[in-house]
């Protein structure tokens, strides 16, 4: 399987894995909400020994005990996140892979927490809490 690679809007923060990710889902919890300004979070989890950061290092912000957010302090972009919970996954954000038209998430997760506005009609599962990863 070829390198799957993603990076900021300036470039400066890239990526790369390699292999089949461990999970692709969509995230509507509150905090991935408001991390992102957006209706809903995709985010792909892939083994940490898989992948790494091939550009700048991110920058890293503490949202809760255990949880880190990392983005490009340049541009700003939100490139990953980390919990404790999953010491061995890094989830990327789907969006800022080079290909993300190619990316196909497989569940929602925190279903409940969803915007009403947010009118969601693709059949896939749906978890009202992080039951899908």
């Amino acid at each position: 399987m070829s390198k799957k690679r993603g990076h900021c809007l300036c470039g400066q923060v890239s990526f790369e894995y390699d292999g089949p990710e461990n999970w692709r889902g969509h995230c509507h919890c509150e905090s991935c909400r408001r991390n992102t300004s957006s209706a809903f979070s995709t985010f792909m989890g892939v083994p940490c020994k898989t992948s790494r950061f091939t550009g700048a290092v991110p920058a890293v912000y503490e949202s809760s005990p255990g949880v880190r957010r990392l983005f490009c302090a340049n541009c700003g972009t939100p490139m990953a996140y980390e919990s404790d919970r999953y010491p061995d996954e890094i989830h990327f954000y789907a969006a800022s892979l080079e290909n993300p038209g190619d990316f196909e998430p497989d569940f929602h997760v925190h279903f409940a927490e969803r915007l009403p506005w947010a009118d969601i009609n693709d059949g896939l599962p749906r978890h009202d809490h992080g039951g899908g990863a």
